[in-house]
C-alpha cells in the first residue's frame, strides 16, 4: 500500500494530519471532570489526584438542571477525611432551557497517605444524586536533611487576632465626615443668617418698637435712670447710625451732633437747628446719667423720650428721597451683590459635589477595591466581555455547542485535493488573537472513512504547534475530561510566554484546551488569555463550563 503524508496548516488551529498520526491534532483546554456520576445531571471531579501536605485540591460538581428546580449543594464538613478550606460561590449559565450550575470546593489535608473523598449528597428539586467517591494521595515533602539546616523552635509569639486594621483605614474615614461635617455647618449658619435677616424689621420700625418697650420697662419707677438713659441714648444712635450716619454708636455726642450739622449743610439731611438742639440736649442728659449717676426727675425723663421718638420722626421725614442715579447706583450694587451670591453658591456646590463624588469613591474603593472601581469607570476588555450578553451557539460539524460573549468569526481555508481523499471538511471558528487579552477558537474535522483518534497523542503535538506560531516557555499538562452530557475527550492546559509585537514586550498567558473525538470527527476547543487578567480565568472557565457536543450520549 502507498504510503504517504497528508499536512493540513492553518494559523489559527496548526493542525497536522497523517495517515499514520491522525490522532497527532494539536489544540487546547479545560477543567477535568474525573469523576462520573450515578446520573448525567450531576457531576464531580477534582484538579488533581496527587498533592503535597497541606496543598490545595480543587473539588468542582457541575449540575444540569430545569430553571424551576432547585438545586441544594453539601456543605460543612462532608468531605472528611480531607478538610474544607472554603467554599466557593455558584457559577450558573443557561443553555437553552436548562441550567449549567457549577460550585467548587477547596479542599487539603495535612497528614501523608491515601484518602478516598466521600460520596457527596446534590439535591435536584425532589431527587437525590450521589456522586462518586474519588481517590486521593497526599504526599510528604521531601527535605535532605544533608544540606537542609536545623534550627531550634522558636517560642510563642503574641499576635493581634484582630482580622481588621481599622487604624489603617480611620483617617480615611474621619477625613470626608469631618469635611461632611464642616460643609452642612457653613451651608446651614449662612441659611440661618440669611432667614434672621429677612426677619428683621426696618430701622423706623424697630426704633418705634425699642421705644415702646422702654415705656413697658418701668426703670423710672425702680430708679434705675442710668439703664434708663442708656437704652434711650442706643435707640436714637442705632437709627441715626444705620440712616444717616454709619459711625453714630461709637462717637461722643459733640462728634455726632457735629456730623449731623455737616449732613444739613450738603443737603442730604433736612433737619432744622431746633430739633438738632434737642437731640444733643437729650445725648447730654443721659451722658449725665450713665456716667456721673445723675437722675433726672421723672417728668423730664418721660420729655426726653418724647424728644426722642420726635428726633426719628422727623429724621426719617427728612431723609431725601433718592434721585434717578442712585436708584440705578443701588440696582447696579444689587445685581453685583446677587452675582457674588450666585457665584459662591456655585462654589459651595461644587465643592460640596466634588466631595460627595470623592468620598462615595472612597467607600466604593474600600468596599470593592481600587482595581474594581478603576475598571468600572474607566473600563477593562475582558470585564466588559464578562458583563456582555453570552451567545450559545453551535460550530462546525460535528457541531460543538459553546457559550462565548461573542460571535465567532469563520476561518475559512480549502482543502487540497489529496487533503479531501482523507477529510470531508475542516471548520475553524475563533475570536480574538494569540497576543491579544483573550483567544478563542473552535475547530472541527470531519473524516471521510471511519477513523479512530487517539487523543492521548494530541498532548505531543501541543509544545509545536505553540512554538509555530512564536510561543516558548511552554508548560503541559493533560487529564481526562467529561462533559455533562457525556462526551468524552481530553484536557490540555498550561502556560506560555508570546511576544506581543505591538508592544515588543513577552506576554504570559494561560491556555486551556478541551479535544474530543466525537460523532466520527475530531473537535477541538481552545482558550488563551492573558496571566495577569483578574477577569481572564473567570471568563475562560465559564466558557470551558458550556461546552457541549450536542449529539453526544
Amino acid at each position: 500500500m502507498k504510503n504517504y503524508e497528508l499536512r493540513i496548516t492553518d494559523n489559527n488551529t496548526g493542525f497536522l494530519l497523517s495517515r499514520k498520526t491522525v490522532k497527532m491534532l494539536s489544540l487546547l483546554f479545560f477543567i477535568v471532570l474525573a469523576g462520573l456520576q450515578t446520573n448525567a445531571q450531576v457531576a464531580a471531579s477534582i484538579d488533581s489526584t496527587s498533592i503535597l501536605i497541606g496543598e490545595e485540591i480543587r473539588y468542582k460538581m457541575q449540575v444540569e438542571a430545569d430553571s424551576s428546580e432547585i438545586v441544594i449543594f453539601p456543605e460543612g464538613q462532608t468531605f472528611s477525611p480531607l478538610e474544607v478550606i472554603e467554599s466557593y460561590k455558584t457559577d450558573t449559565t443557561k443553555n437553552g432551557r436548562k441550567f449549567n450550575l457549577i460550585k467548587e470546593y477547596a479542599l487539603t489535608q495535612f497528614d501523608s497517605g491515601y484518602y478516598t473523598i466521600p460520596r457527596q449528597k446534590v439535591m435536584v428539586g425532589d431527587r437525590v444524586f450521589f456522586t462518586d467517591s474519588l481517590k486521593v494521595e497526599v504526599r510528604d515533602v521531601l527535605v535532605d536533611t544533608t544540606k537542609q539546616k536545623m534550627y531550634e523552635i522558636k517560642p510563642l509569639v503574641e499576635v493581634d487576632a484582630s482580622f481588621f486594621n481599622w487604624k489603617k483605614y480611620l483617617w480615611w474615614i474621619l477625613i470626608p465626615l469631618l469635611l461632611i461635617g464642616l460643609i452642612t455647618f457653613f451651608v446651614l449658619r449662612r441659611k440661618k443668617k440669611k432667614e434672621a435677616k429677612q426677619k428683621e424689621l426696618p430701622p423706623y420700625e424697630r426704633a418705634i418698637l425699642a421705644l415702646q418697650r422702654i415705656d413697658e420697662s418701668h426703670l423710672l419707677e425702680q430708679d434705675s435712670h442710668k439703664e434708663y438713659y442708656s437704652q434711650l441714648s442706643d435707640t436714637a444712635r442705632k437709627y441715626i447710625d444705620e440712616e444717616v450716619y454709619d459711625h453714630a454708636m461709637e462717637s461722643t455726642t459733640d462728634e455726632l451732633i457735629a456730623r449731623l450739622d455737616e449732613e444739613i449743610k450738603k443737603g442730604s439731611l433736612n433737619l432744622d437747628k431746633q430739633t438738632i438742639e434737642e437731640l444733643k440736649t437729650v445725648l447730654k442728659t443721659a451722658d449725665m446719667a450713665k456716667f456721673a449717676k445723675s437722675k433726672p426727675d421723672i417728668g423730664t425723663a418721660k420729655a426726653d423720650r418724647n424728644v426722642i421718638e420726635k428726633v426719628i420722626n422727623e429724621t426719617k421725614n427728612a431723609i431725601p428721597e433718592p434721585t434717578e442715579e442712585e436708584l440705578l447706583a443701588d440696582e447696579e450694587y444689587r445685581k453685583t451683590v446677587a452675582e457674588k451670591k450666585l457665584r459662591r453658591k456655585i462654589i459651595f456646590g461644587s465643592i460640596a459635589g466634588v466631595g460627595v463624588i470623592t468620598i462615595t469613591l472612597m467607600i466604593f474603593i474600600f468596599v470593592k477595591g481600587y482595581d474594581v472601581v478603576k475598571d468600572s469607570l474607566l473600563g477593562h476588555p475582558t470585564k466588559e466581555l464578562a458583563e456582555s450578553e453570552w451567545i450559545s451557539s453551535a460550530y462546525g460539524a460535528p457541531p460543538v455547542t459553546i457559550s462565548t460573549p461573542k460571535v465567532l468569526i469563520r476561518n475559512n481555508f480549502q482543502l487540497t485535493e489529496e487533503q479531501k481523499q482523507i477529510l470531508k471538511g475542516n471548520e475553524t471558528f475563533v475570536y480574538g488573537s494569540l497576543i491579544g487579552n483573550f483567544f478563542i477558537s473552535v475547530s472541527t474535522i470531519q473524516y471521510n472513512q471511519k477513523t479512530e483518534v487517539d487523543l492521548n497523542k494530541i498532548v505531543e503535538g501541543v509544545v509545536g504547534n505553540f512554538e509555530s506560531q512564536g510561543a516558548k516557555n511552554i508548560t503541559v499538562k493533560d487529564e481526562e475530561y467529561e462533559t455533562l452530557a457525556g462526551a468524552k475527550g481530553i484536557k490540555v492546559y498550561g502556560s506560555l510566554e508570546v511576544m506581543n509585537s505591538v508592544t515588543k514586550k513577552e506576554q504570559k498567558s494561560d491556555y486551556l484546551m478541551l479535544n474530543f473525538a466525537e460523532n466520527g470527527g475530531f473537535q477541538q476547543i481552545m482558550v488563551v488569555f492573558d496571566k495577569e487578567d483578574r477577569y481572564a480565568k473567570d471568563v475562560a472557565q465559564r466558557i470551558i463550563n458550556s461546552v457541549e457536543l450536542r449529539n453526544a450520549k
